[in-house]
């Protein structure tokens, strides 16, 4: 459940790992904070962390129960987050939340579902120490812009399948799957959209607010952020404009599909009619029949069935229903 715990100097230099018990007797250190990455903590390990940090109770009992909208909430002089995530597993899109506490001198991210490492993230921050130098607020930027970039692969993806099944729907044959997916995916983006779209205010307010914890050096960090944020949820919304447009062509094509055969059958259905008429007269009981007794007889209403199928195909075949 603890992925990582390591403590920092204050000029962003890495101390390294510490247990959980250590944590107090680092803070108790000048110009220094701690950075400390969760994966689904169990409540004994979320008790001893607000112990250590002096997290609020309703922070901790979100960071516990998950499943929360994304939020960005002050405790006194600290901040807690909840962003949501996605990451596709087995070319299944799945979701996670990332919980997210932010003091003057910690950090703490715990991720609950799907939800790649922040080892990345870290390791980035830790490549630029002048930064980290600024304390955990850099860090807090390394977690969520690592969580928005690994949005941008997900949404390309996705617009490289959507891609393949505007293929599928212009293909000669009907297939039930393509429209199966297409509907799945219009699903996944409006999730995806309903977990991006408020993370902008979030990033709007790390940008413009808290100036206790975020520096104002930081802030274009942040806009930087704030941009990407804006770009996936832009993508995402033209996405769904074009599923939507895909569907409505799908189920045009198939309509019109449909009505073509109709046709076809109903102008066969006409020609059968006309020598069914005929042919059917000849059926009756009658003694005096035209032209019964006649040798040209048959070959004249062969031959007048014929003209008339003849001519019943030329009317349909101008008309195209043929």
């Amino acid at each position: 459940m603890v992925v990582n715990c390591i403590a920092y100097r204050r000029d962003g230099s890495r101390m390294g790992e510490i247990s959980l018990d250590a944590i107090s007797d680092v803070l108790a250190q000048p110009d220094t904070f701690v950075w400390v990455g969760l994966h689904e903590p169990d409540e004994p390990l979320l008790l001893k962390l607000q112990e250590e940090f002096g997290l609020h109770d309703l922070a901790i009992e979100d960071a516990h129960n998950a499943h929360q909208r994304t939020k960005l909430e002050a405790y006194g002089d600290s901040l807690f987050l909840v962003v949501q995530t996605a990451q596709l597993v087995d070319s299944q899109l799945a979701f996670g939340e990332t919980h997210i506490f932010l003091g003057e001198r910690y950090l703490v991210s715990v991720r609950h579902g799907a939800s790649l490492s922040y080892a990345p993230a870290r390791r980035s921050c830790e490549h630029t120490p002048n930064l980290l130098a600024l304390g955990p607020s850099y860090a807090l930027y390394g977690v969520l812009d690592f969580i928005v970039d690994n949005l941008l692969p997900i949404v390309r993806d996705f617009r490289e399948e959507l891609q393949q099944l505007e293929q599928d729907i212009f293909a000669e044959t009907f297939k039930r799957s393509t429209v199966h997916r297409l509907y799945d995916m219009q699903r996944d983006l409006l999730t995806l959209r309903l977990a991006v779209a408020p993370l902008q205010d979030i990033i709007s307010q790390l940008e413009r607010l808290h100036q206790q914890l975020i520096p104002d050096v930081l802030r274009p960090y942040f806009r930087d952020v704030h941009d990407h944020v804006f770009r996936v949820n832009e993508s995402i919304s033209a996405m769904r404009e074009m599923l939507t447009a895909a569907i409505n062509v799908n189920l045009s094509l198939v309509t019109f599909g449909q009505n073509e055969v109709m046709k076809k059958l109903a102008g066969w259905a006409a020609m059968l009619a006309a020598p069914t008429l005929l042919t059917s007269w000849y059926g009756m009981n009658f003694t005096h029949m035209p032209e019964l007794s006649q040798p040209w007889a048959y070959p004249v209403m062969i031959a007048v069935m014929a003209g008339v199928v003849g001519g019943i195909y030329v009317l349909l075949k101008r008309s195209k229903w043929l």
